[in-house]
């Protein structure tokens, strides 16, 4: 073949190429008209309100207080409480576009926000109308804001063993123990517990809501991480912390269920943010091959280039980032509407899209040679938040797990 006609046959696959990851990167298709209309929302906001600071934060490890009061003005601090206690009222499937939208902006602190709700939800969910009353409108205003404490330095993946007890005396319980890795410990106003007001094993754990402030309520010191710098993280411990018997969200030893219905949720928003941070650098990856030059030519034209990791490498992770994108809507789904498949859906989504788009993001480094390994590239950060997204909520080996035990039990 000539080599015009190569160099001319190169050009026109890497517009089809580039046409199919413009398509890929609206995020919107297959949305109601309401559903696009708060998705721009939530990416007009990245992009204005978190992506110009997200490397100060980062930097500084500054916890954006009134940027997620700004975003909860918009009705992202309770997406998915309900209404008559100051949530929003939205679908799983909403949460999750929300979410991805927003990361394009900041991942850490979209993570935050997404851990912020899942708090929000279970009080709203299995708590009585006074204690919805008295914690859901300050959270859903980030008014206040909410920490999950289930991790405990001797119980991470089995979190069925925790040890963190809470021994009632009269209309109190006296918890002792300790939580380890807690987003937002000691700065955030309200810690929702797990701890064992009975015997071994699940059933013998309660949820209770702790507020800041509690006498015998202490916290670690400000752990140094790779990512997820904006969003503070400590051990918070208890010593003879006394919990009024109010504060316990459903009955003693619904605790291990509330749990895991809220980490159902959360397998969803955390896949939901990688999401978000694969998109962005997808569009990182592409804008640095439409400018970067190599042997006299941009690299999207670069014969090399194609060879190696240009425009066929961007197709892929296009590629990538659509089938992450369309098995999380669906486990989104399949959450709201209580199906069968919902618990399998939400660790297959998790486990999918948080390697996948990780594998994007460090791709799209990649691809910026070493540029990207430079912190005045944004690429690099997405990188680095995103890598604890398959270790927490459930590391992806207890995804695994999970897919595998519902497979081999089907009757």
């Amino acid at each position: 073949m000539p080599k015009a006609w190569e160099n001319k046959m190169t050009k026109s696959l890497f517009r089809l190429d580039l046409y199919c990851i413009l398509c890929s990167l609206t995020a919107a298709h297959g949305l109601t008209d309401e559903q696009k209309e708060f998705q721009k929302v939530a990416f007009d906001f990245a992009a204005n309100e978190m992506a110009p600071h997200m490397a100060e934060w980062d930097q500084k490890e500054i916890f954006p207080v009134e940027t997620m009061r700004k975003a909860a003005q918009l009705g992202f601090g309770g997406i998915y409480v309900q209404p008559d206690f100051g949530g929003s009222g939205l679908s799983r499937l909403d949460t999750s576009v929300i979410f991805e939208a927003l990361s394009t902006g900041c991942v850490s602190t979209t993570a935050y926000i997404s851990i912020h709700n899942m708090c929000g939800w279970m009080i709203d969910t299995f708590g009585n109308n006074e204690q919805r009353e008295k914690f859901c409108p300050d959270l859903c205003s980030m008014e206040k804001f909410a920490s999950y404490c289930l991790t405990e330095p001797g119980s991470g993946s089995d979190a069925a063993s925790l040890l963190t007890s809470a021994q009632r005396k009269g209309d109190h319980y006296i918890l002792n123990g300790s939580k380890a890795f807690i987003s937002g410990g000691g700065d955030t106003d309200v810690y929702v517990v797990m701890c064992r007001t009975g015997g071994k094993g699940p059933k013998g754990i309660s949820c209770l809501v702790v507020e800041k402030g509690t006498p015998g309520l202490s916290f670690g010191k400000k752990e140094k991480k790779v990512g997820w710098n904006s969003q503070p993280t400590r051990a918070v411990i208890f010593e003879d912390c006394e919990v009024p018997v109010s504060n316990r969200l459903g009955e003693e030893g619904q605790g291990f269920g509330i749990a895991m219905k809220g980490l159902n949720g959360g397998r969803i928003n955390i896949a939901s943010c990688s999401l978000g941070a694969a998109h962005a650098c997808v569009q990182l990856a592409r804008d640095h091959l439409l400018v970067r030059k190599q042997f006299g030519e941009t690299l999207s034209n670069n014969q090399v280039s194609y060879l190696a990791s240009g425009p066929f490498k961007l197709a892929e992770m296009a590629t990538k980032l659509v089938a992450s994108r369309l098995l999380v809507r669906e486990a989104a789904t399949a959450l709201q509407e209580n199906r069968s498949d919902a618990v399998s859906l939400c660790s297959m989504a998790k486990l999918f899209a948080t390697d996948e788009c990780f594998n994007i993001c460090n791709q799209a480094l990649q691809m910026h040679g070493g540029y990207g390994y430079l912190k005045d590239y944004a690429v690099q950060q997405f990188v680095r938040d995103i890598r604890v997204h398959q270790i927490l909520e459930g590391t992806n080996e207890v995804m695994r797990m999970i897919i595998s035990r519902n497979l081999l039990t089907e009757s």
